[in-house]
């Protein structure tokens, strides 16, 4: 199978009301390429979950919510970015906020086919609100339901033909959970290698989580 394809091919798994996985940490390591994108086709309402929104208008998941395609946002912090603030405190966005770790293992339960995890971070705080909390030899957990995605949008600094990914330093951080926790996995590449050409004790990523893979422009 041919995983190579256009941006306009990427474009047509994605839709209004869609829930998508974004990677990267401040933009670092996001697909910067399939954010223009979206931006262009102007999907709206769109679920995004993420470490972050982004530094500012112009970087990463940013640009969609400055362009107000956003309805609801998962994510451990968005303070980097204050129009993330605006309009949650205009109620035209609707925010959770999630411990980093806490959202990490959510969507490692997601990918791996988990019921959810176990974890003392919230308890007896405003984060427990509405959730089952449960006892294990007389500590208190709260139970924390999986996240999965209609699609996963991830950046790698080499991939290859069939979908092996190599991460350069830090642009790792969620792609490889998210890469597991979604129906389709879109990965923009810096660069396009030949199949093998990625030393297989390098591969951060087994192709076979990876559905669809294009090249930066």
């Amino acid at each position: 199978m041919d995983k190579i394809i256009n941006i306009e091919t990427a474009m047509s798994f994605i839709h209004d009301e869609s829930v998508l996985m974004i990677g990267g940490f401040l933009s670092n390591g996001t697909p910067e390429h399939l954010m223009d994108a979206i931006v262009e086709k102007g999907y709206k309402d769109l679920t995004v979950i993420a470490n972050d929104s982004g530094l500012n208008e112009k970087t990463g998941i940013g640009k969609l919510i400055s362009a107000k395609l956003v309805k609801n946002l998962i994510a451990s912090h968005i303070g980097t970015n204050p129009e993330t603030g605006r309009q949650m405190s205009e109620g035209t966005l609707n925010v959770t906020l999630v411990p980093q770790g806490t959202l990490a293992e959510q969507v490692r339960a997601g990918g791996v086919g988990l019921g959810g995890i176990l974890t003392p971070t919230g308890v007896g705080t405003e984060v427990a609100k509405g959730k089952n909390v449960i006892v294990i030899d007389g500590k208190e957990y709260l139970l924390e339901k999986p996240l999965k995605a209609d699609v996963a949008l991830i950046r790698g600094t080499f991939v290859d033909e069939a979908g092996n990914i190599y991460y350069d330093g830090t642009t790792k951080n969620f792609n490889p959970l998210m890469a597991q926790a979604a129906d389709t996995v879109i990965a923009v590449a810096e660069k396009i290698v030949p199949t093998g050409e990625i030393n297989p004790n390098h591969v951060m990523t087994p192709g076979i989580f990876v559905d669809y893979i294009l090249e930066e422009e």
